[in-house]
């Protein structure tokens, strides 16, 4: 019986945080509006081929973006779900106030919260992107071609074949 959750129906995404974004944290831009729409475009069209599970790293900036497209999508079509790899016990624990409920309001929307490790190491964002490209066979990214974990994410889904669509901010 198929569950929803095999990896030919499942797509994960990467994306940078704010301070790789053009726009930064001020969501009213109208390039992270352009973004938003590309994104929901981009999750209806991989509905459209079959994928019905997502999968978000709930990180701050692109990630939470990602989320609420495909959260927007749910309410149209009842049967795609979202699983949140959170890295570890605490991911939002730092983050300014308004960034910390809009985490918990989308964790509390996901169908499927997987915790990859309950504490905080160097290494647990890594171990979180692999677990999510290990169970996809596409990423969606929003990615600038600058070096950290997108670009690592990326890399490791090239190296396991996964097709990848990608979003650069800096051409919005």
């Amino acid at each position: 019986m198929a569950t929803g959750l095999e990896t030919e129906v499942t797509c994960c995404f990467t994306g940078h945080r704010p301070d790789k974004l053009p726009w930064g944290t001020r969501e009213e831009d109208p390039r992270c509006a352009a973004l938003r729409e590309q994104l929901s475009r981009h999750v209806e069209g991989l509905y459209r081929r079959g994928y019905r599970h997502f999968i978000t790293g709930m990180a701050r900036g692109a990630d939470l973006l990602f989320a609420q497209a495909v959260l927007d999508l749910r309410e149209k079509y009842g049967d795609l779900t979202l699983e949140a790899a959170v890295p570890c016990e605490g991911q939002a624990d730092r983050w300014p106030a308004g960034e910390r409920a809009r985490y918990q309001a989308i964790l509390d929307q996901c169908d499927y919260e997987t915790l990859v490790q309950r504490r905080y190491d160097r290494g647990c964002m890594h171990r979180r992107d692999r677990y999510m490209v290990d169970r996809a066979s596409a990423v969606l990214a929003v990615y600038s071609g600058s070096p950290g974990g997108t670009m690592y994410t990326l890399s490791y889904a090239m190296d396991r074949g996964l097709e990848l669509i990608i979003l650069d901010p800096e051409e919005l």
